[in-house]
């Protein structure tokens, strides 16, 4: 079969692989019709997240059963499903409290409590480094979905790929971003980054009750897309986070916002200084994204983190977090605890998500696709691929 595996920093092809085949009875065979390139792939093709050796990328993707395995009797082949990007057994502590990113099962090698930067990470996930259990992704023709009794959810005949195809992951990720904030109605959320999970943020907050939705980036072509998807208010981070916050302020009675999020990560923007501290503190990118969400929330607010922060970093401002009482809430999001409630949304109309999509390629056409996305040309917000 044809598939997208990385070979190290910014080198992405589609390369021929042997067909997956069942390993356990819980397991199943999908046919991808449809995946897409996620913000947070990018972090593995910069080399953010390190990748040894050759894997089959993407975490995002739904198609047709093509096997199962003996204990899979909820599906059949030819059913169409949508895969959640956690990889969770179902039956242990954290699955049967609403975690599944957080699995004891399916990550044995490098899984523990401590939640490190290289060891005692997390439940497994689709083309996410061996570090999170080594899975082969969906940028390809085919993949083996493990635990598949639980994950995988039937897609309506009525409803299209592209419907349906964000609901494996930045659908349900801005959906908890903003279920963390507690909104109960008339709050303003203020959210940082205007990619696929920014904007899913935002879409969720108008369903949740937002009374004001603003939207932070730092170019105008994603900040018009959060306008025209989302319906919007939006603010250019032009002159340093300084600026942005006492704009957040200024629309705030002085305030600031009630929920912020971070949809951003580990690698924004960043000066040659930044740089600079980063390496002389032995850290990965940096938090100025995170602690500008800090300052822009108010006392007593609540910051959700969506965004990946792989390792530790020094300076973190605590004195700041203790003195305005925020509440701080981040991690992968729960997947399967959200989806079913989100298709019940997609199926009455009440939101729309295909119209983030910018480029619809060719699984063939990976490399220039990742190029661009990471680049930012051709005012590149999201990509979906078709085997």
């Amino acid at each position: 079969m044809k598939a997208v595996r990385i070979h190290g920093p910014q080198k992405i092809s589609c390369d021929t692989v042997p067909d997956p085949a069942l390993r356990q009875d819980r397991d199943m065979i999908l046919k991808v019709t449809s995946t897409a390139i996620c913000g947070s792939d990018l972090h593995i093709y910069s080399g953010g997240l390190p990748q040894l050796r050759p894997m089959v990328m993407g975490h995002e993707f739904m198609g047709i059963v093509e096997e199962v395995g003996p204990a899979v009797t909820k599906f059949k082949r030819e059913d169409r499903v949508v895969v959640p990007f956690p990889i969770a057994c179902g039956t242990c502590f954290f699955c049967t409290h609403h975690l599944p990113g957080h699995c004891e099962n399916s990550n044995p090698d490098h899984y523990g409590p401590e939640g490190g930067v290289m060891t005692e990470k997390g439940g497994g996930l689709f083309g996410y480094t061996d570090l999170y259990g080594g899975y082969d992704g969906g940028q390809a023709e085919y993949v083996r979905v493990p635990y598949a009794d639980f994950g995988p959810r039937r897609v309506p005949d009525d409803l299209t790929d592209e419907q349906v195809l964000f609901l494996t992951d930045i659908f349900p990720t801005g959906y908890t971003g903003i279920d963390w904030g507690e909104l109960r109605g008339g709050e303003t959320v203020a959210i940082f980054g205007s990619g696929p999970v920014g904007l899913m943020a935002a879409k969720c907050a108008w369903l949740r009750g937002a009374g004001k939705v603003i939207v932070v980036d730092v170019l105008l072509y994603r900040l018009d897309k959060a306008q025209a998807a989302a319906g919007c208010e939006t603010i250019l981070w032009k002159d340093g986070a300084k600026d942005v916050v006492e704009q957040i302020r200024a629309m705030t009675e002085g305030r600031g916002a009630d929920v912020c999020v971070d949809a951003v990560g580990f690698e924004p923007g960043r000066s040659m200084l930044e740089k600079a501290k980063a390496v002389v503190n032995l850290e990965v990118g940096s938090t100025k994204v995170l602690e500008a969400c800090m300052s822009a929330v108010r006392r007593g607010g609540i910051v959700s983190v969506l965004g990946v922060y792989p390792t530790y970093y020094d300076n973190f401002p605590v004195g700041q977090f203790f003195e305005k009482a925020i509440v701080l809430k981040g991690g992968q999001a729960p997947v399967h605890k959200y989806i079913d409630l989100l298709l019940q949304y997609i199926e009455q109309g009440k939101v729309k998500l295909d119209d983030i999509i910018t480029h619809r390629l060719a699984l063939s056409e990976a490399p220039y696709a990742y190029k661009i996305f990471q680049e930012k040309e051709e005012d590149c917000v999201k990509v979906v691929l078709k085997p």
